[in-house]
């Protein structure tokens, strides 16, 4: 399970070079998460409308590798967005994937940007 996890690396703003449409902006519930598939890889997608942003990260929870963040709740920590995994209560936040519960997980973030009403999340393969 472990090598699941080698497939998530987050990408910057800057690095991305394929833009992939996930789908419009009515496809995602506001203030939840919706999942896609991009290759190989699970991506949560949250709009999070009471902040106004977009946000991607990967759907496995590096806990215990299971595919849920997508079902997460979302949330702040101070000013920090953030998902709890639904099952075991992790928090990650969706600006740079670290884990705000304490532990030495994390996960992977990626670029999201609205064109018109159509959703896209930046890749770099």
């Amino acid at each position: 399970m472990e090598n699941i996890l080698s497939e998530y690396k987050t990408v910057l703003p800057e690095d991305v070079k394929i833009w992939f449409k996930a789908g419009t902006v009515e496809d995602f519930p506001t203030n939840r998460g919706g999942c896609i598939k991009y290759k190989n890889k699970q991506i949560a997608v949250f709009n999070f409308t009471r902040r106004n942003t977009w946000y991607a990260c990967q759907n496995a929870c590096p806990h215990k590798m299971e595919m849920l963040l997508s079902r997460g709740m979302l949330g702040s920590a101070e000013e920090t967005p953030k998902i709890a995994c639904p099952m075991h209560k992790k928090t990650f936040s969706l600006v740079d994937g670290s884990c705000l519960s304490g532990e030495d997980y994390s996960i992977a973030t990626y670029p999201v940007k609205i064109v018109g009403d159509e959703v896209f999340v930046g890749f770099i393969d």
